[in-house]
């Protein structure tokens, strides 16, 4: 009886042993140096500035994943539901004003009052006042755009978008977060910059091989680009007009190209304007020690996700926002270390309020500029 368990303890070892290593995965990981973590110092000093946020309710969806003041003075929020709410900035009148039937991850306004969308599942969409939704951009030269993440519209009316990965869209590896992950842990860099110009119907590339590639922001004066590449830890300044510029061979340096922020203390998301020269970024989670360690080990990540979802890496909730200016000073911080208000993904500031987003929370949070440190009233 004894050695028929002891058999069978060896077997169960052996087949849990082969699907760890022999189990079909769909990343191929790619070796990566990730930078020795800074750590919560700095500029980036701990502190709970953003731990007494108040609530907007945004009724049964979550989400809010970005939001904007459009031109007629109503709070636009995108949520999980692929819906974008319309609300007055206190909250009040809250109504769903389109669906896209995708998800919309960032958008912006042009000069027609149109939002433009950067839907995860149905590419580039302009949205009319009145609604009506309109695909600007779902392929560049016959390549699926597979993940429109970021969006940002310049004054010449053409607009820059983000395509995150090549690799993994949300509509056929399991929805935005788990897409995302997929392309980070394997580090395969298939990330892009996009420009559509709606004059001539066309797109072009701008910027590859970035690693998740994530928001967008234009300079006040239009001739530079802030990049987010989320999967690095880091925040690029690049020339809009580049063409097809590669992020791996920029890294030393380019005429087009610099890292203006590197070795960020978590995973940068959202880059939006604020007032006062500043530029807001979000972070949705601390770096994790476990994923950086990984990262010239392709073996084990393989193995690691191979483990129930459970089981995966994933650092814990933190909450945590900061500012910078165009030379990349930082001149905001503002963080939850409890992470009451999960995955912090960009802020939206007004005369008197910010507004906090976030990837899954079931509110939109605010909270008076004051209590931030910066200009405002109550």
């Amino acid at each position: 009886m004894l050695r028929r368990l002891v058999w069978l303890v060896a077997i169960v070892v052996l087949v849990g042993v082969g699907y760890l290593v022999l189990a079909p995965i769909p990343i191929e990981p790619v070796v990566w140096q990730a930078p020795e973590a800074p750590g919560y110092a700095g500029p980036h000093a701990p502190n709970t500035r953003l731990a007494t946020l108040r609530h907007l309710s945004i009724g049964k969806d979550e989400g809010p994943e970005h939001a904007l003041i459009g031109p007629d003075g109503k709070l636009y929020a995108a949520v999980a539901s692929g819906a974008i709410l319309r609300m007055n900035p206190d909250g009040s009148g809250l109504e769903t004003w389109v669906t896209t039937g995708g998800r919309v991850l960032g958008f912006d306004f042009d000069s027609r009052g149109r939002l433009i969308a950067a839907d995860a599942i149905g590419g580039l969409l302009a949205i009319a006042p009145d609604g009506r939704v309109e695909v600007l951009a779902d392929k560049v030269d016959g390549d699926p755009i597979r993940y429109a993440d970021a969006v940002v519209v310049a004054k010449s009316g053409k607009i820059y978008f983000t395509d995150a990965s090549r690799r993994f869209g949300p509509k056929d590896w399991g929805g935005t977060f788990n897409a995302s992950i997929l392309d980070i842990f394997e580090h395969a860099a298939t990330g892009r910059v996009l420009e559509f110009d709606p004059a001539a119907g066309a797109t072009r590339t701008v910027m590859t091989d970035l690693s998740f590639a994530n928001g967008l922001a234009l300079s006040a004066d239009e001739k530079s680009l802030f990049v987010v590449e989320t999967g690095e830890y880091r925040v690029w300044k690049i020339d809009p007009a580049a063409s097809a510029i590669n992020a791996k061979a920029s890294v030393a340096g380019s005429p087009q190209a610099r890292i203006l922020l590197a070795n960020l203390p978590g995973y940068p998301d959202n880059l939006m304007r604020g007032m006062d020269g500043r530029i807001w970024l979000g972070f949705t989670k601390p770096r994790g020690a476990a994923v950086d360690r990984l990262a010239d080990k392709p073996f084990l990540r393989k193995v690691v996700m191979r483990l129930p979802k459970s089981l995966w890496p994933v650092p814990p909730a933190y909450g945590h926002v900061f500012a910078f200016d165009e030379d990349g000073r930082v001149v905001a911080d503002l963080q939850d270390p409890a992470g009451k208000y999960p995955e912090t993904t960009g802020v939206t500031e007004t005369a008197d309020r910010l507004y906090i987003q976030s990837l899954h929370a079931p509110t939109l949070a605010w909270m008076p500029k004051s209590e931030a440190g910066l200009s405002g009233t109550k």
